[in-house]
């Protein structure tokens, strides 16, 4: 059995679903991710020692509130990530979920207000370069992948006194709710208040405002809309 097929089972059975490494690439290819991805577990017993699911562990990866992250089996925390769990409910990350490299999850804004928290489902890949602010609380469903360089704002500025500074109105939180099976592309910006439905797409650069947008749908521009329904008969629209 060569390298590929040996390491795609054991990936599988890690995984608990099939997995398949294309065989084009070659064993030494193979042999420094396996090495990389030891590392990254031995990184996990050192800085989790209490905790039963050990995720696998980047360089350089930051944690603030690491007693409020709760982690699934084979969680990944990609190089230089950074978790601030100090929130009500804290960080919670699903079976085989992924933070991409240099990506950060925050979930206090400041000192003044306690966040409301992160919490992503089983096999959600949250892209590398992204930003989740979570202290107006998201919430993430199985299976979803989000591209590199998303961004998410659970929190708006309030703004209706012109004399007064932005700054010093306070803010206010709606939340984040992205469904299960979504696919939230590259560069996509995501403000509070947005209820993305199951199975949606959302294009490259697009920025979704405050509202709900409803189950397959595919969505762009900014502001989004409904470009096109995944449902079979379903024409155009917008949405928001």
């Amino acid at each position: 059995m060569d390298a590929s097929a040996l390491l795609s089972r054991l990936v599988s059975r890690l995984k608990g679903r099939s997995y398949e490494i294309d065989p084009r690439i070659d064993a030494r290819y193979l042999g420094v991710v396996t090495l990389e991805r030891a590392m990254m577990k031995l990184r996990g017993f050192y800085r989790f020692p209490l905790h039963a699911n050990r995720p696998f562990v980047g360089r350089g990866v930051g944690l603030r509130a690491r007693h409020l992250l709760r982690c699934g089996p084979g969680v990944t925390l990609g190089d230089h990530s950074r978790v601030d769990a100090m929130s009500d409910k804290g960080v919670t990350l699903g079976a085989g979920t992924s933070l991409g490299r240099n990506s950060r999850i925050e979930c206090i804004g400041n000192l003044r207000f306690l966040g409301v928290g992160f919490t992503a489902g089983d096999n959600v890949g949250l892209g590398t370069d992204c930003l989740y602010g979570a202290a107006g609380g998201i919430t993430i469903g199985d299976d979803t992948i989000i591209g590199n360089f998303v961004s998410m704002h659970s929190e708006g500025h309030n703004y209706d006194d012109p004399d007064v500074p932005i700054r010093d109105q306070g803010v206010s939180h709606q939340g984040i709710r992205i469904g299960r099976g979504c696919w939230i592309g590259s560069k996509a910006t995501v403000l509070d208040g947005v209820t993305l439905g199951d199975g949606s797409i959302v294009a490259a650069g697009a920025v979704l405002t405050a509202g709900a947008y409803p189950a397959n749908g595919i969505y762009g521009g900014v502001p989004a809309r409904l470009l096109k329904s995944r449902d079979p008969g379903e024409g155009t629209g917008t949405a928001g």
